[in-house]
């Protein structure tokens, strides 16, 4: 008889309010995966689309979201070395990690450096490794340059800052509220703009007249302003669409300013770039280990209230990234 978890399955798209936790089939690893007792998943803001059937692509029915998890190797599939049961890890699926048990390749899994939390690493692998890898790799960006990130508050932005920190950037942080821009200053960033001020474009740039980068997971006008405000030759970096809006761009932005626009499409490197990909997890897992790189958080939900955590998410309340408790430390 095939063991049951919990995990939540969706079988047709539709509202958040109608995710509930039920009863599936347990999986097992296949060669060269690796299944994993999950302790905390990290939701990004994709997750949130996808179940909705809002996304550009659509997962195959039924499926259980989810794509970013932490727990403890269960199981070792042919071919596997390097893991050991029980281990503590982190691993990126493409789907099926909003469950007790999840299936990861093991190329997609990594061991948790000491002292590192299972919801820290839940948080880091999409919104950090998107923001590492926009910065350094898409934008080639340099110490000293300014970067303004916009939906700074939440789980991507704060990556970002974190990120560009590190990186040597100057960055500035653009929220609608007060409280929002003061947990974007409380996460590293050096100034924070009103982004829902019709005149915040003006104001920018009387106060920083060069932008030199723009970290848009928003899109909408939000991200078309931005565009507009790039000095010369700034690189706006399209991350996502939380506003639910794909802006339009000018082209005459672009020449007058040799501005570029720049895709970032995580989900293919490794595929596309495997060494890219290597060296940014190995770059961020130094980080974790050394106390660098410490991810911005949002109060975890269990996930027998993972409406809550969607919805929460979803209407952009979020400070920092959703996490979902599923296991136990």
């Amino acid at each position: 008889m095939t063991a049951a978890m919990r995990a939540v399955v969706v079988n047709e798209y539709g509202p958040l309010e109608a995710l509930v936790v039920t009863e599936t089939p347990r999986p097992a690893p296949g060669p060269g995966e690796v299944l994993v007792e999950v302790v905390s998943l990290g939701l990004g803001f994709v997750d949130g689309l996808k179940v909705q059937g809002l996304y550009q692509t659509k997962d195959p029915l039924p499926y259980i979201p989810g794509s970013e998890v932490s727990g403890r190797i269960a199981e070792v599939g042919e071919g596997v070395s390097g893991f050991a049961l029980g281990d503590r890890v982190t691993a990126q699926l493409p789907r099926g990690g909003l469950a007790q048990y999840a299936v990861a390749s093991a190329e997609a899994t990594s061991l948790l450096p000491d002292g590192v939390s299972f919801d820290v690493g839940a948080a880091f692998r999409v919104n950090y490794l998107t923001a590492l890898y926009a910065l350094a790799d898409r934008a080639q960006a340099t110490a000293g340059e300014t970067m303004l990130v916009l939906g700074a508050s939440g789980g991507t932005g704060t990556a970002a800052i974190a990120i560009g920190k590190l990186l040597g950037l100057r960055v500035l942080a653009a929220a609608s509220t007060d409280t929002k821009r003061q947990f974007a200053l409380g996460a590293g960033a050096d100034d924070a703009i009103d982004s829902s001020d019709p005149g915040w474009r003006a104001a920018l740039k009387e106060k920083h007249p060069q932008i030199d980068i723009v970290f848009d997971p928003v899109g909408g006008d939000l991200g078309a302003e931005a565009f507009r405000a790039l000095g010369w030759r700034g690189r706006l970096l399209v991350i996502g669409f939380a506003s639910g809006e794909i802006p339009s761009a000018r082209y005459n932005i672009a020449l007058l300013k040799g501005a570029s626009l720049v895709g970032v499409d995580l989900a293919q490197v490794p595929r596309r770039q495997p060494e890219v990909w290597r060296a940014l997890n190995e770059q961020l897992a130094g980080w974790l280990a050394t106390g660098e790189l410490k991810p911005a958080l949002d109060e975890p939900v269990p996930m027998s209230e993972v409406v809550e955590a969607f919805t929460r998410m979803s209407g952009r309340r979020a400070m920092g990234k959703v996490i979902v408790r599923v296991g136990d430390e």
